[in-house]
C-alpha cells in the first residue's frame, strides 16, 4: 500500500528527544542535519513542513553542564530557556546548509486556549509558510507551568497540525509503529500497518512513556492521531532511525502505522472547544441527556445531569461524561459549578425559581458544545 505521505502538500514533522539528542546529552547535530536535508528534499518536491522538535531541556542541560534532568519547575524553565539557544542555532545553521530560512515558534496552551491568540499563531505560521520558511515549533518551557502546559509534544504537533490545516502528521520515535502488545516485552507483538484513529482499541494497545528521555509515549501518539484526525488529517507513526524516512515516506513507501483520518470533520471553532481549551470539571449525563446530545443533536438540560464535579465558570469548558464515565462531549457551560449543583434534575422553567434568574435555558448549548 502506497504512503499517504505521497500525495499530502502540507504536512507536520514531529521529533521526539531520542531522534535530536545524545541519549539526552545535548543536541545530536549530526542529527538535526539530516533532518534538514531531508526536509529540504520535502520542500524540492513541493511540500510545505513544520517542525516540531524537542531537544531544549537536554541541550540546556550539556550547556549548564547538569549531569541529571531536575525536577524542580523553575531548574527545567531555566534548562529550556539556556537549550532554546542552541537548538534555535542548530537548526538555522542546518538548514541554511540547503538555502533554508527557519523561524522558532515557541507556544503554550494559553496561546492556543485564547481565541484571539490562537488566530494570530495560525496567521503567523501561515504567513512563514507563504515564505517558505521552516516553522520549528517547541512547547515554551521557559514559561509553561503544569496547568498551561501540552504535556508532550505529540500533543502539540497534534493542535499545530490542525492549526495549519496540514494534509498528514508524521510522528517520529524510536519505535518501528504501533504494535498490537508493547514489543520490548511481548515478543508476539505485531506491527500494525494500518488503523482508523479514531478506534478505540487502538488506545488499549498503546502502552507508558518509551523513553527515559522524552515525555511522551506511545498511547500519545495514539491520542495525537485521534485529534488531528479531527481537521482530517492523516498520521503516521514510525522510526525516525529508518534511513532517510520522511523522504522514503514522500515518495510513496509505505512505512511504520498510518492511522487514518475517519471521524467526522470539525469547524475550525469546534477543533477549538475540542481541544485547545483546557477543561475546568465534569458533568455526569443520565441515558437521556447523552441520547439527546449524541443521537437528536439536541443541547444539554440540567434536568439530565446527575453529579457535578470540579469548580468552574460561567464560559469555561466542562467534559460530559455518560453513566459508565466515558467522555462523550465537551463545551461551554453557562452556568457556574455552584449554580449547576443547586439545578441539577431540575428542568429549565426551574432554575429561575431556584437561582433568581435565567442566564440561558440550556445547561450548555449545542453551538458550543462538540462530540468526542
Amino acid at each position: 500500500m502506497q504512503s499517504i505521505l505521497k500525495h499530502a502538500q502540507r504536512i507536520v514533522v514531529k521529533v521526539g528527544s531520542s531522534l535530536v539528542t545524545n541519549q539526552g546529552k545535548g543536541l545530536d547535530h549530526t542529527a538535526l542535519a539530516a533532518w534538514a536535508e531531508q526536509i529540504s528534499t520535502l520542500k524540492q518536491m513541493g511540500k510545505d513542513v513544520v517542525l516540531v522538535s524537542s531537544g531544549s531541556i537536554a541541550e540546556g542541560m550539556q550547556r549548564l553542564n547538569w549531569e541529571k534532568r531536575p525536577t524542580a519547575l523553575y531548574e527545567l524553565q531555566a534548562a529550556a530557556a539556556v537549550g532554546q539557544m542552541g537548538l534555535a542555532q542548530a537548526y538555522a545553521s542546518c538548514f541554511c546548509q540547503h538555502d533554508l530560512q527557519s523561524a522558532q515558534v515557541l507556544l503554550t496552551h494559553g496561546d492556543l486556549s485564547d481565541r484571539k491568540r490562537y488566530l494570530n499563531a495560525r496567521s503567523t505560521l501561515s504567513t512563514l509558510l507563504k515564505l517558505n520558511v521552516i516553522p520549528i515549533i517547541n512547547e515554551n518551557d521557559t514559561v509553561a507551568i503544569e496547568e498551561i502546559r501540552f504535556g508532550d509534544n505529540d500533543t502539540l504537533a497534534a493542535l499545530v497540525t490542525n492549526l495549519t490545516e496540514a494534509d498528514v502528521l508524521v510522528i517520529l520515535t524510536d519505535q518501528a509503529g504501533l504494535f498490537t502488545s508493547d514489543p520490548r516485552h511481548d515478543k508476539q507483538a505485531k506491527l500494525i500497518d494500518e488503523v482508523d484513529a479514531g478506534n478505540p482499541e487502538i488506545e488499549k494497545m498503546a502502552g507508558g512513556v518509551g523513553s527515559s528521555i522524552g515525555r511522551g509515549g506511545m498511547q500519545s501518539k495514539v491520542l495525537a492521531a485521534k485529534r488531528a484526525a479531527r481537521s482530517g488529517a492523516h498520521t503516521i507513526i514510525a522510526s525516525g532511525h529508518e534511513p532517510s524516512v520522511l523522504v522514503r515516506l514522500a515518495e510513496g513507501e509505505a512505512i511504520g502505522t498510518r492511522l487514518l483520518a475517519k471521524l467526522p470533520v470539525l469547524t475550525a471553532r469546534k477543533q477549538w472547544l475540542a481541544d485547545y481549551l483546557p477543561v475546568h470539571g465534569t458533568l455526569t449525563l443520565d441515558s437521556g441527556a447523552v441520547k439527546a446530545l449524541t443521537i437528536d443533536g439536541k443541547s444539554l438540560l440540567s434536568i439530565g445531569v446527575t453529579d457535578v464535579s470540579g469548580d468552574f465558570e460561567r464560559g469555561e469548558v466542562v467534559v460530559c461524561l455518560d453513566i459508565e464515565g466515558a467522555e462523550i462531549a465537551r463545551g461551554l457551560i453557562n452556568y457556574s459549578a455552584l449554580e449547576t449543583r443547586k439545578i441539577l434534575r431540575k428542568t429549565s422553567n426551574e432554575i429561575e425559581a431556584i437561582l433568581g434568574y435565567v442566564d440561558e435555558p440550556e445547561l450548555m448549548h449545542r453551538n458550543n458544545l462538540v462530540l468526542l
